[in-house]
């Protein structure tokens, strides 16, 4: 079994977090977006969309971070994804709670239009508003995460983790990039610290915190105190 992924990909970090956490080996092989890889054969080929991360299981090939995760855990018989109707059905809506409303708003809006070239707005008003834009909804779901989607709870669907955990807390991550603090999310925060206490996320996120700390001191729109 192959991932095709790369390590500062924040829709592959979920699934290299989840396959270390849960001790299932697989061949890595890292897909160089510095360099264009993705968008050149054999890759492009493997996966036409010419993103990462993408499974492949003997002749089966799978795309999509959810779903790869989804797959891996099934296959595994793991507890991270339940077998019970209600309890799967809560991380299958967490899952895609993360994907649609937040993921949106906190990458595409946000983060990414200040990170990478490939995604700046033009004219400079553009930019300008849609990362306003991108803060201020991601602050509005950050409210509704740390009210209804964590609340009390340890984890995002109850007080076990899931999958929806490994791929919601990777998405979160990737505001370390701009400098992102929850301590108006107490909730979040809380969680956040206990996802990043997990024997593996230092390694897994080795290569994001080297890129955030050589944006350190640069002046982002960001969540702050």
């Amino acid at each position: 079994m192959k991932l095709y992924f790369h390590p500062v990909s924040t829709a592959s970090r979920p699934v290299v977090l989840f396959l270390a956490e849960q001790k299932i080996a697989y061949e890595p092989v890292v897909v160089d977006l510095m360099t264009g890889a993705h968008l050149a054969e054999p890759f492009a080929k493997l996966n036409p969309s010419k993103m990462v991360p993408a499974l492949e299981d003997g002749d089966f090939v799978l795309t999509e971070s959810s779903a790869i995760l989804k797959y891996l855990a099934e296959k595994a018989g793991s507890a991270t994804y339940p077998t019970d109707l209600k309890k799967r059905a809560r991380v299958n809506e967490r899952m895609d709670w993360f994907n649609t409303n937040f993921y949106r708003e906190w990458a595409y809006h946000m983060l990414y239009p200040q990170l990478f070239p490939h995604h700046l707005r033009t004219p400079d008003t553009a930019q300008s508003s849609t990362v306003q834009w991108g803060k201020e909804k991601s602050e509005h779901w950050l409210k509704i995460m740390d009210s209804h989607i964590i609340g009390s709870q340890k984890y995002v669907a109850g007080d076990d983790i899931t999958i929806a955990d490994y791929f919601g807390s990777q998405i979160m991550a990737a505001g370390d990039l701009v400098g992102c603090v929850y301590d108006r999310f107490p909730n979040v925060d809380r969680w956040m610290k206990t996802m990043r206490a997990l024997p593996s996320w230092k390694t897994v996120n080795e290569a994001t915190d080297g890129f955030a700390a050589s944006l350190k001191g640069k002046p982002f729109v960001s969540i702050t105190a």
